[in-house]
């Protein structure tokens, strides 16, 4: 499973709606993962400048839907920031990927809202995978179990969204948002488990979330 589908299962409810912590975010903390994906699939690279760029390095399809869609669409906007790109509802990969998790019997497709308003819900059919998926982080989290690349990811996104606290609430082990926080980044900064592209790639998208929500904390902050 990629690491876009594993975040859209932890940013959902059961019931089909986006966690409350992360719904306005929802779209950078995809981008970004699905961003992640295509580097670690050898389709992009990030830079690692302080405004990180992301360039393509190949367009040959990957047989993944998710991945060859966000491709496609990001082959107009090579050499764009990192920063530029996680705000785009152009690269928003929510349809494919809940196409993607309704296809595995992880997702169905349910009712809309009240009177037929809003999109339509997609509450959990199968809760294994998340299950799964969250026992597997909080093995990182308490240390039993070195981190994959797809966790340091999963973790960096959450973090710098401001909803790992939130989000992993039962997983962290009732540990305090700033505790939670100094172990990601310990996690993040320190781990062996990832590779050079997936260092870089968590970097970049550490430096693009936190320069995007930045505005974001401000404004919420002074109304």
């Amino acid at each position: 499973m990629l690491i876009v589908e594993e975040l859209h299962m932890l940013l959902l409810r059961p019931d089909g709606r986006i966690e409350s912590a992360v719904s306005v975010n929802r779209l950078y903390g995809e981008v970004a993962a699905v961003i992640v994906d295509l580097a670690l699939h050898g389709r992009v690279t990030v830079s690692a400048e302080k405004y990180p760029v992301v360039d393509i390095v190949s367009t040959a399809p990957t047989g993944n839907p998710i991945l060859d869609t966000t491709l496609e669409r990001l082959v107009p906007l090579r050499g764009k920031r990192l920063q530029s790109l996680v705000t785009r509802p152009k690269l928003d990969p929510l349809e494919v990927v809940v196409e993607s998790l309704v296809v595995q019997g992880v997702l169905v497709r349910g009712e809309r809202g009240f009177f037929g308003w809003g999109s339509a819900r997609t509450p959990e059919s199968d809760p294994a995978p998340e299950h799964v998926l969250r026992s597997r982080l909080a093995a990182v989290l308490a240390g039993t179990t070195a981190p994959s690349q797809a966790d340091l990811a999963l973790l960096s996104i959450l973090q710098n969204l401001n909803a790992a606290h939130a989000i992993l609430r039962e997983e962290c082990g009732g540990v305090s948002s700033r505790d939670l926080k100094r172990r990601i980044e310990d996690l993040t900064a320190g781990s062996a488990a990832g590779d050079a592209v997936a260092k870089a790639v968590n970097d970049a998208i550490t430096a693009a979330l936190v320069a995007t929500m930045t505005p974001v904390i401000v404004a919420a902050t002074i109304t």
